[in-house]
């Protein structure tokens, strides 16, 4: 018996013309415009920009909410010490940072301090931070930011003009 290969495609082309491939998925058309990023125009908005910079790697994300006098300090335990540097060493050191690991986990908990007036804001926080390199190299953190912020007034936007660690890193 001869075989019809034509009507094997027939039968088969409305199976696979009605299915949808999963590798390649339809655009969202919807009409919500809606981010993964949250607006800088509120405290907790650069906190979860703060997350998504770190959880995605993002320093362009980073960079939005660090204000161009932001200062960095940190208790260098070893030498008793504190160190300090401004905005241009943190964005190389978050860079580094993101470059060199496959996985940041950052976890924001309570609130231990809050003050804020309409353009200035100082935050103490604790968090957990856990830093995967490789998989045989993970290190997990916890301790508190203490951040002071300021609002732009003419973009309404909360940037981090400093940050003291109290973390045990």
């Amino acid at each position: 018996m001869k075989k019809h290969w034509y009507k094997t495609i027939f039968i088969f082309f409305p199976i696979i013309a009605g299915c949808t491939n999963p590798f390649a998925p339809a655009f969202d058309e919807s009409s919500d415009n809606v981010s993964t990023i949250s607006d800088l125009k509120t405290i907790e908005g650069v906190f979860q920009n703060f997350q998504y910079a770190y959880t995605f790697k993002d320093t362009t994300i980073y960079g939005e909410f660090i204000s161009q006098d932001f200062i960095f300090t940190y208790r260098d335990y070893e030498n008793e010490v504190d160190v300090s540097w401004g905005r241009e060493e943190e964005m190389k050191t978050t860079y580094g940072l993101f470059q060199n690991t496959q996985q940041l986990n950052l976890i924001w908990n309570n609130i231990v301090l809050s003050s804020v007036d309409s353009s200035n804001a100082n935050i103490v926080r604790s968090f957990n931070l856990t830093i995967t390199f490789n998989p045989t190299d993970i290190r997990q953190g916890s301790g508190r930011v203490n951040l002071s912020l300021k609002k732009d007034p003419e973009t309404e936007k909360w940037q981090i003009t400093r940050w003291i660690d109290e973390s045990n890193f």
